[in-house]
């Protein structure tokens, strides 16, 4: 497959149309065979249920070129499962899992030519979503739905190198504790959005949420899971239930114990115990990990031993280590690597 020409080393984290994208809709209570399509424009009616009460749902997950030529995908499997979850949750049918890892195989096979080359820095990122279709004018459910992926190339997160993070002890609240955090909705990023404007206003790269309840324990950020790395190496990650179950954090605390051969925690984390960590990161699917070099808390500075240089030792073992085996250099779990072609 020829590649498109495309300066790949200089891509951005953004959007280019590429030339497949794979549709299914749910009507009369079941799913459509689904198919994919070159039409990138979506039609609705002016009173859809994604546009009214905000119905939608969505996942992100990337293809790489392995150090073998092969294109592959990350654990496609648990955005599938989770996916499932975040339907089931508002009130949406479920896309099965296993037609969910098919169509983003046939998403990107039929757009191979948009995978950057191994080595390259860039990947190509996968956006499977749904959301409400029909009219819906009282607040209800849908009755139809329409599950689509796309699929973008894409460069590095953090252009020119990654950059230890400033963030901000948030006023805001990201979730409420029986409410809908723990998914994937579109209404969860959208109240965030005027949090992480005021952060950067301010100053700061990003938010950390505490939890609503108490304003004590540390939750996530906007996008992210938070990753600590204590003094004596112990890999701690804050557990909660209004927390996004992230498959780059449930991997990384694997990589951590199974690879590194370190001790893991996942607890409550307290804000007032983010002085004696060594080391924090936010880990997603975008950036891998994205190290944090100070914490700000309403004036109180916490300024981590790893500094505002470069990431801590133990982060770059495991950022080095997970690309690796995404990128095909280390031997992967069984189940991991998904192999497309």
């Amino acid at each position: 497959m020829e590649k498109k020409n495309i300066d790949w080393s200089n891509l951005n984290f953004g959007y280019i149309q590429t030339e497949k994208r794979y549709v299914s809709w749910f009507k009369d209570g079941a799913w459509d065979e689904g198919a994919l399509t070159e039409d990138a424009t979506v039609v609705l009616n002016e009173c859809a249920g994604v546009l009214q009460y905000a119905q939608t749902i969505f996942e992100g997950l990337k293809a790489y070129t392995t150090d073998d030529g092969h294109i592959v995908a990350f654990r496609p499997d648990l955005n599938g499962e989770r996916m499932e979850d975040s339907a089931r949750r508002l009130e949406m049918p479920a896309f099965p899992k296993e037609r969910f890892v098919d169509a983003v195989t046939k998403v990107v096979a039929a757009n191979a030519a948009y995978v950057p080359p191994y080595g390259s820095g860039a990947t190509l990122y996968v956006r499977p979503y749904m959301f409400g279709a029909n009219s819906v004018i009282g607040v209800k459910p849908a009755d139809v739905y329409q599950f689509r992926i796309f699929c973008t190339p894409v460069g590095p997160y953090f252009k020119g190198g990654v950059k230890p993070l400033t963030i901000c002890v948030s006023d805001f609240d990201r979730a409420a504790p029986h409410g809908t955090g723990h998914i994937k909705a579109g209404l969860n990023y959208a109240m965030s959005l005027h949090a992480i404007v005021s952060a950067h206003k301010n100053g700061f790269d990003e938010n950390m949420y505490l939890d609503p309840g108490t304003r004590t324990r540390v939750e996530e950020t906007g996008g992210a899971n938070f990753l600590f790395v204590t003094r004596d190496g112990k890999v701690v990650t804050p557990r909660s239930d209004s927390i996004l179950p992230s498959i780059t954090r449930r991997s990384l605390m694997h990589v951590a114990k199974e690879y590194l051969g370190l001790e893991v925690e996942e607890r409550e984390v307290y804000l007032e115990e983010l002085k004696d960590f060594a080391e924090c990161g936010l880990c997603g699917t975008a950036a891998v990990i994205s190290p944090v070099g100070k914490i700000v808390d309403h004036g109180r500075e916490i300024c981590l031993p790893s500094g505002m240089t470069e990431m801590g030792p133990v982060t770059k073992k495991l950022y080095d280590t997970l690309t690796g085996i995404q990128m095909g250099r280390i031997e992967a779990p069984e189940g991991w690597i998904h192999i497309i072609e």
